[in-house]
């Protein structure tokens, strides 16, 4: 079975770094996954902060592809660790979307993105789907770790 996702508002849009599921990282708050992630492209200058507190995801995402900004130069060494840190904090934090994701059990995921080809399928399917790979493994890291959790419980 493959569960494809994209927009917020469909049953699996909890999934989208859009969705309004904040989580405090790095001694911060964050709105969305994709405020995070947009941020870190420029760390240690004012425009994290910046980032971080525009309203909506798209403004951050936008904010983020602008290229008069000093994108880090480590970046694509570092983005898929990022949104890796970004996406296990969010499912980490919220109860309800952290049992729709382990409620996939070994589904595939993907991004039904049309013009992502990196973190999600493109248009055609041939997209490397990074972000569903991602949330793939978090689930099996959670899984592992709320099993152990009950079997823990169970031993006492």
């Amino acid at each position: 079975m493959t569960i494809y996702f994209y927009s917020t508002r469909e049953e699996y849009g909890c999934f989208s770094n859009f969705s309004p599921h904040g989580f405090q990282l790095d001694g911060m708050y964050w709105s969305t996954s994709e405020h995070y992630f947009q941020a870190q492209k420029f760390v240690d200058t004012p425009h994290v902060e910046l980032i971080r507190q525009v309203k909506t995801p798209k403004d951050a995402a936008r904010m983020g592809r602008e290229r008069t900004r000093p994108l880090r130069q480590d970046w694509e060494q570092v983005k898929d660790d990022i949104m890796r840190q970004a996406v296990l904090c969010k499912f980490q934090t919220h109860t309800d979307i952290r049992n729709i994701l382990l409620s996939t059990g070994n589904a595939e995921i993907v991004e039904n993105s049309p013009i992502d080809f990196y973190w999600g399928c493109g248009a055609d399917g041939s997209g490397k789907n990074i972000l569903g790979k991602i949330l793939m493994e978090v689930r099996e890291s959670l899984n592992y770790k709320y099993s152990a959790d009950v079997d823990r419980r169970s031993v006492k």
